[in-house]
């Protein structure tokens, strides 16, 4: 397929004044094959109408077709082959194979959110039959969930696939019922321009309101602003930065009618080494977290930034050999060349701490985006007295905090902010005392691991990608997961309406083959 840089407004193609290139990181330089066309303020407000438009004729299609669309989204995308891959590995920087693996795990997420919409438990049918003897009499009472509207939905960096284009938010969003305006990454506009294609041929065959989806491009800041100001708009979707994250959350909360912004955006995701765990098994656990913190250059979400454990000479041997294998770590090319940037003014402001140590460090760079690791260390009761040490450093980077005792480190896992996960390394002499870190570790995070390494999401029905805040906007929702529908549905109550009025669903006997919540009991 041959790119055209163009918009996707409703299913059409929209050229541009103002154009942009994509960037290469790994050569440091444009891509000089096609300029990109950034959308002005009345394109964002043409794809909001066509998503207002298309709403109820969406929301309101059978949930078999609404699942076929998701499915055929899919399909589209594989369809697109080796051109694909090749076009999100020049824009990223990362290679073909993770490309392959996400193009799989964005296909795999969609056909999982059109088992979801099949299933229909995600309605939360309830019914209360009326009690006329009661005194005062019961009322008829008939619940379940509806689509929100349009939502914006705002690419990511570091998934060019997954959280991107249709990726997650997406994926969510268009089996809520919600049409999506996609604010496409700067960083990876080709990648963006294919899947839309893929989106707009799977509306076409699936006989999709044209309005369903739009891809809106642009550098700067005013596309994004002008989309989540959009009064048309209902919701917004977005994985990135904290500073950006809490801007759009201000536009949002500006508007005369407010709208939720799910934010993803920080998380250091400290790593716990319990002592009995530490003293077992210590080298093979500082590899393993080497590789952790160093996989996708430290550019996933998940990237364990945090180490605790108790001083000793156990954690000094943690330390040494972690050392060891991260000065041979090779230097890898980052994201995006601000992104690069970023990642070494994080690394000395940690360095400026008058508490931190640095440990050691990676390979030199080679090439002009490439992060050189980085691994530091910070004693408890110094990591208390400065807040520089709980901020993330986004890249191959991480802190290791020698505690005490337990009860330091319980204290410093109790002044981190809201975290992705946590993770403790631990075996059965460690029960008890990791058993008491539990209720901590719950008010703090949304995923908790054992023995294993945060970096990895599995799309699942039980996954909670988000965490209180600042790793998300709203702790109480996920962006991974099937869980991950919730956030653009609404629950209404049908009080005493007649059945001709009542949505089919919740009228007497339809609920066959649904789970449904009738007079208190559960029922499929």
């Amino acid at each position: 397929m041959t790119l055209t840089g163009d918009l996707f407004i409703a299913g059409e193609r929209r050229s541009s004044e103002q154009r942009f290139r994509a960037y290469d990181p790994a050569k440091g330089a444009e891509i000089e094959d096609v300029a990109f066309a950034g959308a002005s303020e009345q394109d964002v407000a043409d794809a909001c109408a066509a998503a207002e438009a298309a709403f109820l004729p969406y929301s309101t299609k059978p949930l078999e077709e609404r699942a076929a669309f998701l499915e055929a989204i899919a399909d589209e995308i594989e369809a697109l082959g080796d051109a694909l891959v090749e076009r999100a590995s020049r824009e990223s920087g990362l290679p073909a194979a993770r490309i392959t693996g996400e193009r799989g795990r964005t296909a795999n997420q969609l056909r999982l959110f059109a088992k979801e919409v099949h299933d229909g438990a995600w309605q939360k049918l309830r019914i209360d039959h009326a009690d006329p003897a009661r005194t005062p009499p019961k009322p008829d009472l008939r619940l379940r969930t509806v689509p929100v509207g349009p939502v914006a939905v705002f690419g990511a960096s570091n998934f060019p696939l997954a959280f991107s284009t249709a990726g997650g938010d997406t994926a969510s969003a268009l089996a809520a019922g919600c049409p999506v305006v996609m604010k496409g990454h700067s960083a990876h506009p080709g990648t963006a321009e294919l899947i839309a294609s893929a989106i707009a041929r799977a509306v076409e065959k699936t006989g999709m309101p044209s309005g369903v989806f739009s891809l809106v491009n642009g550098m700067g800041r005013h596309v994004g602003q002008s989309l989540v100001a959009d009064p048309r708009i209902q919701a917004v979707g977005f994985t990135g930065s904290r500073a950006g994250g809490e801007a759009l959350m201000k536009i949002a909360a500006a508007r005369p009618r407010p709208i939720p912004v799910y934010a993803e955006m920080s998380a250091i995701n400290p790593v716990i080494l319990m002592p009995e765990a530490l003293k077992a098994r210590g080298d093979a656990l500082a590899k393993a977290y080497v590789a952790s913190m160093a996989m996708g250059a430290g550019q996933f979400c998940t990237n364990p930034g945090l180490v605790l454990g108790i001083a000793g000479p156990e954690l000094d041997a943690f330390s040494q050999v972690a050392a060891e294998t991260l000065t041979g770590q090779a230097a890898q090319v980052m994201l995006t060349e601000g992104i690069y940037k970023a990642f070494e003014e994080g690394k000395e402001k940690l360095a400026a701490s008058p508490y931190v140590e640095k440990v050691a460090e990676g390979a030199e760079p080679a090439g002009p985006t490439q992060g050189r690791a980085a691994l530091f260390t910070v004693a408890g009761k110094d990591f208390l007295a400065d807040p520089v040490h709980l901020h993330e450093v986004f890249g191959v980077s991480s802190v290791l905090v020698r505690c005490a005792d337990l009860e330091e480190l319980k204290s410093v896992l109790s002044q981190l902010e809201g975290q992705l996960t946590a993770t403790i390394q631990v075996d059965e002499g460690d029960y008890e005392s990791a058993r008491a870190l539990m209720p901590v570790l719950e008010q703090t995070v949304g995923r908790i691991l054992a023995n294993g390494w945060p970096t990895g999401v599995e799309v699942t029905h039980a996954m909670v990608h988000g965490g209180p805040y600042p790793a998300t906007s709203d702790g109480r929702t996920t962006s991974v997961g099937t869980l991950a529908i919730e956030r653009f549905v609404r629950p209404v109550a049908y009080q005493d309406l007649p059945e001709a009025l009542l949505p089919p669903v919740l009228r007497e006997g339809a609920q066959d083959g649904v789970l449904a919540r009738i007079d208190g009991a559960w029922t499929l």
